[in-house]
C-alpha cells in the first residue's frame, strides 16, 4: 500500500502541474501513426519517466516513446517495467471533454503486478495491487453493485477494431440495454470495475492502455478475456482485444455471444 500511496501522488502532482495547466489551452499534433499528442502528453510522460524510478528502481516505457524503444524496453526488462500512459482520452483533452487519465502499472514477467489510474477532472485515483485487492480514493472496489442480468447492463464498445460481423451486431442485436463510449481506454476498465458499467468490449488495446486498467478491474472482481483466449494476460503484449465484464455471470453469456458473432 505504500507503494499505491507513493504512486497516486505521483500520478496526482503531474497532473496538477503538468496536465491540467494545459487543459483547454495547448493545441493537438499527429504522431508517425496518425494519433493525436500535445504538449501536455509529453511533459507528463517527462516527469513520470523522472519520478517512478524513485518509487521502484525499473525502466519507463511510456506511449509517447518510439516503438522501437518500447519493444526495446520490453525485451530487456522482463523483471519490472514501468508502462504509462501519460494522458489518455487525448483527444477528448484537445477537445475538451473532461474524460482522461494518467495511467501508470509496474509490470513483471508480462503481468501487471501494480496499476494505477487517475482521473483529474473527477480527482479519482483507482489503484490495485496483484492478489491484494482494488480501492477507488480509499473506497474498496466496485462502488456500485446492481444485480442485474446481460439484457439489463450497460456496455462500454469500442468498435474502431473489431472486425468481421461484429461491429454492425454489437450496435444493433447485442444482448444489452444501452451503449457507452467514453473515448479513454483506461478510464472504460475504471468504470467496469466501479461498476458503473456491466460489460466491455475492445477490438484492440495497447499496451498502456490495459496494463493498469486491466488489473484494477480484475482486483476488483470483474472477469476478463481476449477475442482468441480466455487467459487474458497471456494474449500478445503490445496490443490485445478485451472482452470484460463485472460479474462471474455476465461474463460467459457476454463472452459467448461476442465470439458467437465474431
Amino acid at each position: 500500500m505504500e507503494l499505491l500511496t507513493r504512486i497516486c501522488d505521483l500520478a496526482r502532482d503531474v497532473a496538477a502541474r503538468e496536465v491540467m495547466p494545459r487543459f483547454l489551452k495547448v493545441a493537438g499534433g499527429r504522431k508517425h501513426d496518425g494519433s493525436t499528442f500535445t504538449e501536455a502528453d509529453l511533459a507528463s510522460q517527462v516527469a513520470l519517466v523522472k519520478g517512478l524510478p524513485e518509487i521502484v528502481n525499473c525502466p519507463v516505457l511510456g506511449e509517447e516513446m518510439t516503438t522501437a524503444e518500447q519493444l526495446e524496453l520490453l525485451e530487456e526488462n522482463p523483471d519490472g517495467l514501468w508502462i504509462v500512459d501519460p494522458i489518455d482520452g487525448t483527444t477528448n483533452f484537445i477537445h475538451g471533454l473532461p474524460y482522461f487519465a494518467i495511467s501508470i502499472a509496474l509490470m513483471r514477467q508480462g503481468r501487471s503486478a501494480l496499476g494505477v489510474v487517475y482521473l483529474p477532472v473527477l480527482d479519482e485515483c483507482y489503484y490495485a495491487a496483484a492478489g491484494q485487492g482494488a480501492w477507488c480514493n480509499g473506497e474498496p472496489l466496485p462502488l456500485i453493485a446492481p444485480d442485474i442480468q446481460t439484457g439489463d447492463g450497460v456496455a462500454i464498445v469500442e468498435t474502431k477494431h473489431l472486425t468481421g460481423r461484429l461491429p454492425n451486431r454489437v450496435v444493433t442485436v447485442a444482448p444489452f440495454a444501452s451503449l457507452r463510449n467514453f473515448g479513454a481506454s483506461t478510464i472504460d476498465w475504471c468504470f467496469l470495475a466501479a461498476g458503473r458499467v456491466d460489460i466491455m468490449l475492445h477490438g484492440s488495446q495497447k499496451l498502456w492502455d490495459y496494463a493498469a486498467g486491466a488489473l484494477i478491474a480484475e482486483e476488483a472482481g470483474c472477469q476478463l478475456a481476449t477475442l482468441n483466449l480466455d487467459d487474458y494476460w497471456a494474449d500478445r503484449v503490445m496490443a490485445r482485444s478485451a472482452i470484460a465484464a463485472r460479474t462471474a455471470a455476465l461474463f460467459g453469456p457476454w463472452r459467448d455471444w461476442v465470439r458467437l458473432n465474431r
